[in-house]
């Protein structure tokens, strides 16, 4: 995977040919770009985006819509299937969040839509979002008082532009979802009651008590399953984007997936694709993020020649549950660990050492109040100076009926395990949470990949920069879905579908000539080989870093997937074959490459990045860290595309 990384600010640069074969860890500074003959200078992040595409591909777009795609049948795209492992759509959704739902409702007004997720519907990040969203809807706040925090949380790395788009259409949003029957929760005054969370100016988060995404996500997917026109195909894990090569360009038709009940392959060509996938918390061995969350969206675009960015912002959440401190502890080590959300702490919720030391305050003057990042690093030195395991969360000095009114998820969880938070603290320690960087991504939820849409965790809008502000990724979700609607619609209507076209690609494999005895023994090598890398992201690569310890797992991870593959390849695996667990170990190695290589070209600590060899902001490096597309013919099997990309005027 022999990806470049430039640090790009108001100068957006997209398929920068001279990037090809730079080293990974060398960043480069570009203060402006000749495309097509045309200078781009001082654009934004988001009008970089927006802009740069529509200036690259205008011609582009109007030759094949009028010459190489004019000769394609104009079919009725009705979900029908050809054959019985291909399938047709006018829009392909991959991913069953609030992000994916959303969108899905907006489009299928227009055409046949499938959603492909990975397990049951409702196993998506959102379903885990407990706090709320956050939104501009108490009149002594305010849309600047919202960016300025935002801003702020983000350590200045924010795209300004992005920031006054959402949190200027991010109360309609919620508008919207109250329309289509969620219920939040409401104060004794009738209206919306508003929570406040760290790094927020004001109370501005709407919430369903502590079980907020669990309500946005029974809301969507109800009206999901009374549309006609939305297929959806549960435990369908995503293997590649079907892409092709015209010229420079590189055009999405849809998407090769796993069906894991029946262990079939089943190919969707689709006119437009939004990944909708989440992130990618797995790469480290405690996590909030469910178990689908290995970076499939954000592996399969980088092998798709997508432009990613800022990797390296991965933000740990200061308070999960730490298991070790409770006085019953869980029978079995949990998949992913239980949230302790911010507005806890919001709600006045004070952090304290095992010695029963405010800590906080010694660290900022917001104390408790001060955003993830700050807390997440002040908890982890408190837990390296005093080897301590864990920290503690009081709220019981609130009311009771207050506290279980607010948090009675919370509540409940930890009195299944003896404790409970109206009289006792609740051990917390951090755990990875989010991921600020992902798929770059316009404001109209564009890539640079044509017919390809991203929107909620697995896009990088520029909107969190550094860090994200507690709530707002539920509020980016919402709005980008919705925003990428009408670009979708245009490029559905002006697109035509190909019912040959699925014999293009090389079709994945299911490696039942390899024995129930090797595949064992596979599956067992992989299993072992996840929790090596996992490790190995933690020891080397969390909260607080450094170039060498950087640098050490660069080399460690380039080892353990390479001992990885060869084992596989030894053992009789082909490069177009395909299982559950070797697709997302696969997924997991290019993630974890990506953070590293992006974090190895931050020479500053900003936001989620802290290096101790470089402990300070450096105005001159406020830029978003660009990973540039390579060869796809290259690299490792986790950073190629299992099939061979046809060009598109062998599709005519």
């Amino acid at each position: 995977m022999a990806a470049s990384i430039a640090y790009v600010g108001g100068h957006l640069q997209y398929g920068v040919n001279f990037c090809m074969g730079q080293s990974y860890k060398q960043a480069i500074w570009v203060p402006s770009v000749t495309f097509n003959g045309c200078l781009q200078r001082e654009l934004s992040w988001s009008c970089g985006v927006s802009k740069f595409l529509q200036i690259r591909k205008c011609n582009l777009f109007q030759s094949r819509r009028n010459e190489n795609w004019k000769s394609f049948g104009t079919v009725i795209t009705s979900a029908y299937l050809r054959d019985g492992s291909t399938k047709y759509f006018d829009f392909a959704v991959i991913g069953s969040g609030v992000a994916g739902l959303r969108y899905a409702l907006e489009v299928a007004k227009h055409g046949s839509v499938a959603i492909i997720t990975k397990a049951e519907p409702h196993e998506s990040n959102t379903n885990y979002a407990q706090g709320g969203v956050s939104a501009v809807l108490c009149p002594s706040d305010s849309v600047e008082s919202h960016m300025q925090d935002t801003i702020v949380a983000g350590a200045y790395l924010c795209d300004e532009e992005t920031v006054k788009v959402v949190c200027t259409e991010g109360p309609d949003r919620i508008r919207e979802l109250i329309a289509m029957g969620a219920s939040f929760d409401h104060g004794d005054d009738g209206n919306l009651h508003l929570a406040r969370e760290g790094g927020h100016s004001h109370h501005r988060i709407v919430h369903a008590a502590d079980m907020t995404g669990r309500e946005i996500e029974r809301a969507l997917l109800e009206a999901v399953v009374n549309d006609p026109n939305i297929s959806v195909f549960k435990h369908h894990f995503a293997i590649d984007l079907l892409t092709s090569q015209d010229g420079s360009d590189t055009v999405c038709h849809g998407i090769d997936a796993l069906n894991t009940e029946t262990q079939e392959v089943v190919r969707f060509i689709s006119k437009v694709t939004l990944l909708a996938s989440g992130g990618a918390g797995h790469i480290y061995p405690s996590t909030t993020n469910p178990l689908v969350a290995t970076g499939d969206g954000m592996a399969m675009a980088h092998r798709a020649q997508a432009v990613i960015s800022n990797m390296e912002f991965v933000q740990f959440h200061p308070t999960a549950l730490a298991d070790e401190g409770l006085p019953i502890k869980p029978k079995k080590t949990r998949e992913n660990s239980f949230l302790i959300t911010e507005a806890v702490r919001g709600d006045g919720g004070i952090l304290y050492n095992l010695s029963m030391e405010r800590f906080m305050p010694l660290y900022d003057e917001r104390a408790e109040l001060a955003p993830r990042d700050v807390v997440a690093r002040s908890i982890d030195d408190q837990l390296k100076k005093r080897n301590e395991k864990y920290v503690l969360l009081d709220i019981s000095h609130k009311p009771r009926e207050k506290i279980l009114s607010h948090f009675p998820n919370i509540a409940n969880e930890c009195l299944q395990h003896g404790l409970d938070i109206t009289q006792q603290p609740i051990p917390v320690v951090p755990a990875a949470h989010y991921m600020c960087g992902g798929v770059r991504a316009g404001l109209q939820g564009e890539t640079d990949v044509h017919g390809l849409y991203a929107a909620g965790e697995v896009a990088c809008t520029g909107l969190h920069g550094a860090n994200r502000l507690a709530s707002n990724s539920l509020l980016e979700a919402l709005v980008f879905a919705r925003r990428a609607v009408q670009p979708s619609i245009n490029h559905m209507k002006s697109s035509s579908l190909d019912l040959s076209a699925s014999s293009l690609w090389t079709c994945p494999l299911v490696p039942k000539s390899l024995g129930s005895d090797v595949m064992h023994k596979i599956l067992r090598i992989t299993k072992e080989v996840r929790k090596e890398l996992q490790s190995i992201m933690w020891k080397y690569v969390g909260i607080v870093r450094s170039t060498s310890r950087l640098q050490e797992a660069e080399q460690k991870i380039g080892k353990l997937e390479a001992k990885w593959e060869t084992y596989l390849f030894e053992h009789g695996w082909q490069q177009t074959m395909v299982a559950l667990e070797a697709c997302e170990m696969r997924n997991l190695f290019c993630c974890a490459k990506l953070v590293v290589s992006s974090a190895l070209a931050r020479h500053e600590s900003r936001g989620l990045h802290y290096m101790t060899d470089f402990p300070h902001l450096e105005e001159s490096k406020r830029l978003p860290t660009v990973i540039f597309p390579s060869s796809h013919t290259t690299g490792t099997w986790s950073s190629r595309q299992l099939h061979q990309q046809p060009i598109v005027n062998s599709m005519v």
